[in-house]
């Protein structure tokens, strides 16, 4: 009978994680996700806008290939620059008001760049764009991890990468419709008229509720509640999620006052944790993170978003208006591809992914490297190499987005504790811009010195480094809370799709193969 009760027990323990049980997506958190990730559609339009963009900034300004290399890739030095004051103002006035405020510096960064009148003013606005780039980076995928049930956390927070990409989208378009416009306005209105949706953005972003984990640091528990309560698929979840959030900030379990006072600030003694007594989980968080932002940048992608029209052009396409073409193509397939991981994240995991999308990063990166050699090595015009090397462009900018992209802002805003996340994320946010930074930067130059070729025979080796990498040093985040997922690190070694902690999810897990 004892043996029987247990297994009673155990099919009941099994149920709870069932996700037949689960109720539907909570249509709150998805509201408030959407909200959020409208600042990654500046973001996108800022980086996707500039690529053509620069050919009628050359033309009109009479600048050189190295000014056109910086004017491109400053807004990535200057970005770290608001992600380090995002994720210190975040911790202060809130997750909301800080996206309200990146709003605010991108309306700014359009109107000066879309009055610019020679290139140091013009580089004066791209300072602008770059904070805010930053500011954009940092806190739409941590409101939006902190706002997300568990069920769908990964889904939520990869609308930020799914609305980027449509940026990007409407930049190249934007490109080939103002192209047609005498010289001196048609880039003009291509970098101002951005301006416009900036203002929508910061009052649209007042409707969203605080950050429930804010709002428990600062002590404001009864608010925290209201919001757990609507963002949550269950009343139960809700108090669960609570109560971890309690036991970090230092809160104890037990009270129940909308307003305490919190001993553990946020903020305080974290770089003195993040660098001079980092426990091993964290030190391995930190690392992963690091590599994450490290690799999605150094394998090339802004090389091909921005420079797509100079690939395009070494590939045989001569006219602007077919190397635009082209390039929108491949902000389409960008953002076509993009919705994959957001639909399986929460069903197959980050790992899976990732690992697929930068398998594939390696082989379009060798393909599109090997044609393009070839043609820039032959007198003659070699048609199947120019095809070639469109397709694998466009099959680079696919398998970047169904992995790579997305997931690295995902999995690096849910691996960081609460004491830790907003400036956790903001390091990975300046690692990457800055490793975005040197790649765009030095695309052009690199290109001339060891051939457009060599540099994407480059970006693949990195690509198999980065493989490695993530194979050995990421373990799986899906179906664990925010307040599990920091036992997952601290073995490098360990296997890498256990969860240690959730033994719920392993019989999920055990369940879902066995149907």
């Amino acid at each position: 009978m004892a043996e029987g009760s247990e297994a009673t027990e155990a099919l009941k323990s099994l149920e709870d994680f069932d996700p037949q049980n689960k109720s539907k997506r909570n249509k709150f958190s998805f509201t408030c996700a959407i909200l959020a990730s409208m600042i990654s559609i500046l973001l996108g339009y800022n980086i996707g806008v500039m690529s053509g963009a620069a050919i009628y900034i050359k033309r009109d300004l009479k600048v050189t290939d190295v000014e056109i290399e910086i004017l491109l890739g400053i807004i990535n030095i200057y970005s770290p620059i608001g992600s380090y004051i995002a994720g210190r103002l975040s911790d202060w006035i809130g997750r909301r008001y800080t996206i309200v405020l990146a709003g605010v510096i991108f309306f700014v960064g359009a109107i000066l760049m879309g009055l610019s009148m020679n290139y140091a003013f013009l580089m004066f606005g791209r300072f602008f764009a770059g904070v805010g780039m930053g500011f954009a980076f940092l806190i739409a995928p941590v409101y939006i991890s902190e706002v997300s049930p568990t069920t769908t956390r990964g889904f939520l927070t990869s609308l930020p990468e799914v609305f980027l990409n449509g940026g990007i989208l409407v930049g190249y378009i934007s490109n080939y419709g103002f192209s047609k416009l005498p010289l001196h306005y048609g880039w003009r209105l291509m970098l101002g008229i951005s301006a416009i949706p900036s203002i929508f953005l910061a009052i649209a972003v007042l409707a969203m509720p605080e950050s429930p984990r804010w709002l428990v640091a600062k002590g404001r528990l009864g608010e925290a509640k209201k919001v757990l309560y609507k963002i949550s698929d269950s009343k139960e979840e809700a108090q669960q999620r609570l109560d971890d959030i309690k036991e970090i900030t230092g809160i104890s379990l037990d009270c129940n006052d909308d307003i305490v006072s919190v001993t553990k600030v946020q903020g305080k003694g974290v770089w003195k944790e993040l660098f001079l007594h980092p426990t091993p989980a964290v030190s391995h968080i930190f690392i992963a993170s690091l590599g994450l932002h490290f690799f999605a940048q150094a394998t090339g992608i802004d090389a091909v978003v921005l420079y797509s029209p100079r690939i395009f052009e070494k590939a045989g396409i001569k006219s602007d208006t077919n190397k635009l073409l082209a390039t929108i193509a491949v902000g389409f397939v960008k953002t076509m591809f993009v919705l994959v991981p957001t639909f399986l994240l929460d069903r197959v995991g980050r790992r899976a992914l990732l690992l697929t999308s930068v398998g594939g990063l390696i082989l379009s990166l060798l393909t599109l490297a090997v044609s393009l050699t070839v043609i820039d090595s032959s007198r003659a015009t070699v048609t199947w190499a120019i095809w070639l090397s469109i397709a694998a462009v466009l099959f680079y900018a696919g398998t970047f987005s169904i992995g790579s992209g997305p997931i690295t802002w995902v999995y690096s805003s849910e691996i960081f504790p609460l004491r830790l996340r907003a400036q956790g994320v903001s390091i990975g946010t300046m690692m990457n811009r800055l490793t975005s930074g040197i790649v765009s930067m030095t695309f052009l130059s690199l290109s001339k010195a060891i051939t457009i070729g060599g540099t994407f025979f480059l970006f693949a080796g990195i690509a198999m480094v980065a493989w490695v990498f993530h194979y050995t040093m990421l373990p799986e985040t899906h179906g664990k809370t925010l307040e599990e997922i920091e036992s997952s690190f601290g073995s490098f070694w360990r296997k890498r799709n256990v969860n240690p902690t959730a033994e719920g999810v392993n019989n999920l897990n055990l369940r879902l193969l066995i149907r």
